[in-house]
């Protein structure tokens, strides 16, 4: 520790900051060094900070690099940093003792006269000198610590309030949304319980109505099944991470499947459905489960908004050589202009559809899986001219080809 004490003055205040690098003891011996041959008349006191141990206090300082040397004492407050602090000491030193001529007697050395100076243990009168001014740099620099501990608790606490809320809207929405399918799908056994169990109405169930009450009962209860999976990938959040496993993949065949498990949907609305996908479309680089839950839900939107007897067109073009694009085209009432960013918002709803089924979050749901395998997803839409669901995934390119 070194001392020299001036009657009158306060002492120069510095803080070296250091890090674990191995010459950083060597620095901090040869900057103590150095000040004792500078300091003369005038006191000075020395801090030691590692960055790591107090992150904070550099974040005070506003550091950008170690070494750095900082003079807290006289004000104005100043930085050194690099690998020539000595010569910079060197440059500095004088006009620092200069400021500690003119700067006003109210320091803690202001406090201890001559004689107590004289009789003082000289480690106990560096402590006392850098007590005042050290401790407000450590008081600022824990409350920079507390601030930023605060924002974080008040993310989490926003998320969590967010979480919270979102799921008190889904459980209210469930008696709702599933009982729709739920009833249908139970009067459909219950008509085929009655029928086997009743000799009068047995005839009355040919293999052609026991087949259509089947195929009915059978599609409510995959709709049951999609909301249900809808619902748990909702709730894990919007930062949950989706289990894609991307694979060389044929669209035309996936987008066929996807048309026909929704056939029933479209006969029982006597919906007309085209497809236009190219034979000689290039596979795609995607998860197959994870699209076709994309092509499944985009379809299955289109069919709820279009009236009866409307069209529904599935196609898909080679729009890049990097680039595959899937679209779906229905004649429903279309999409305001200012709702088709938001419509992808996880629980975000059209006035217009809160009586119908669903929970607006498949649109949310189709986005996080399109985005994650690196596409885009949008859509185009006039009002009551139907809308245009869009989106992209990477072509399939097999190592040292195209």
């Amino acid at each position: 520790m070194s001392h020299s004490v001036k009657q009158t003055a306060a002492p120069i205040q510095l803080i070296i900051f250091t890090d674990k690098r191995p010459n950083s003891e060597e620095q901090i011996r040869q900057i103590h060094a150095h000040l004792r041959q500078l300091q003369g008349k005038f006191a000075h006191y020395l801090e030691v900070a590692d960055v790591a141990e107090q992150p904070y206090l550099a974040e005070h300082f506003k550091l950008v690099a170690t070494p750095a040397l900082i003079k807290t004492t006289p004000l104005p407050q100043q930085i050194l940093t690099g690998s020539d602090i000595i010569p910079q000491l060197d440059y500095w030193w004088p006009q620092w003792q200069q400021e500690v001529d003119q700067q006003p007697d109210t320091s803690a050395a202001a406090e201890l006269n001559r004689a107590d100076l004289d009789s003082a243990d000289l480690d106990s009168v560096d402590l006392a000198l850098s007590t005042s001014t050290f401790s407000s740099v450590s008081h600022s620099a824990r409350v920079i610590e507390l601030s930023d501990e605060i924002f974080r608790l008040k993310q989490s606490n926003e998320a969590l309030a967010a979480q919270l809320q979102f799921k008190d809207r889904i459980i209210a929405m469930m008696a709702h949304d599933l009982r729709n399918p739920l009833t249908a799908a139970s009067i459909a056994i219950e008509t085929l319980e009655m029928g086997y169990n009743n000799p009068k109405r047995a005839a009355q169930l040919t293999p052609s109505l026991t087949n259509q009450l089947l195929c009915h009962a059978k599609t409510q209860i995959r709709a049951i099944d999609r909301m249900i999976t809808d619902i748990l990938q909702a709730a894990q959040g919007a930062s949950a991470e989706l289990s894609i496993q991307p694979q060389p993949l044929q669209l035309k065949g996936l987008c066929l499947e996807a048309v026909e498990s929704l056939s029933s949907k479209f006969e029982a609305k006597q919906q007309t459905v085209t497809t236009d996908i190219p034979q000689d479309l290039p596979r795609v680089y995607a998860d197959r489960l994870q699209v076709r839950r994309v092509i499944v839900n985009l379809i299955d939107n289109a069919i709820k908004y279009t009236p009866s007897g409307g069209k529904i067109d599935v196609f898909a073009l080679h729009r890049t050589t990097q680039k595959v694009q899937v679209s779906i085209h229905d004649t429903g009432p279309g999409i305001p202009r200012e709702n088709r960013e938001k419509i992808f918002e996880e629980s975000f709803r059209l006035q217009r559809d809160r009586a119908k089924d669903g929970y607006g979050l498949g649109l949310a749901l189709c986005q996080r899986i399109i985005r994650a395998h690196y596409g885009q997803i949008w859509v185009d839409s006039l009002s009551n001219q139907g809308s245009y669901f869009h989106f992209t995934l990477p072509v399939y390119r097999e190592w040292g080809k195209g």
